[in-house]
């Protein structure tokens, strides 16, 4: 299984690259959110999970009632534990990914499903999984070849689709390294892991763009 994450993020708002940040946990590692101590993407190598959330509309939202923090979602579901009722935040889409296969639990803030991958080439975003309303999946998500199980150079590959993509510029509807604050958001793509999940375990890497929400070739360590 192989998985490339783009964050896209407020920039005034920090974090930790990768690394092992939580010592409750010692053996995960993950990009930390500081504000609220969660992840947005995490792994526990040695049990080969690698989780990775994204930010969905809601389509009920109580403004009563404290939402708690995503990032959590991130560290239970690396502990084995995805959510199987509602949960209490803003909707997301958590991607699971382990040697056996992926799945993506989907909450609006009214329903949670989950899907099983189907093996193949997937995209996802802020809606379904392979949404055909979603520009950036209708017009990239054939552009990423299925590497075979021995590829090593799928990482350098995927980067050069991904250089390829921003030639749209960060505003385009089409775009996937994004400048979001256009349309009334204030995040940016600041960077960019790719994980390889097998029998052996989880190969994770992490990259910064050197500016956000432009395209920059990140080096992947």
């Amino acid at each position: 299984m192989r998985l490339l994450a783009v964050r896209d993020e407020d920039p005034s708002r920090a974090w930790d690259p990768l690394g092992a940040w939580w010592p409750d946990r010692p053996n995960v590692v993950g990009v930390r959110d500081r504000r609220a101590g969660g992840a947005w993407l995490a792994a526990d190598p040695d049990a080969g999970r690698l989780a990775v959330i994204l930010n969905r509309a809601d389509v009920v939202v109580e403004d009563a009632v404290p939402l708690e923090s995503r990032g959590r979602i991130v560290l239970d579901a690396v502990d084995g534990r995805t959510p199987a009722t509602p949960p209490h935040t803003h909707g997301f889409n958590l991607v699971e990914v382990t040697a056996g296969g992926a799945a993506v639990t989907m909450w609006d803030g009214g329903s949670l499903r989950r899907v099983d991958l189907d093996p193949g080439i997937h995209m996802i975003a802020h809606d379904d999984v392979d949404d055909p309303a979603t520009a950036r999946i209708a017009a990239w998500r054939g552009a990423f070849d299925e590497p075979a199980a021995s590829d090593d150079g799928w990482r350098e590959r995927w980067l050069d689709t991904l250089e390829r993509t921003s030639a749209l510029g960060p505003v385009d509807d089409r775009a996937i390294v994004r400048d979001n604050r256009p349309f009334g958001y204030p995040t940016l793509s600041l960077l960019v892991c790719t994980a390889s999940v097998g029998a052996s375990g989880v190969d994770v890497r992490y990259g910064e763009f050197a500016e956000p929400g432009s395209w920059n070739r990140p080096a992947l360590r």
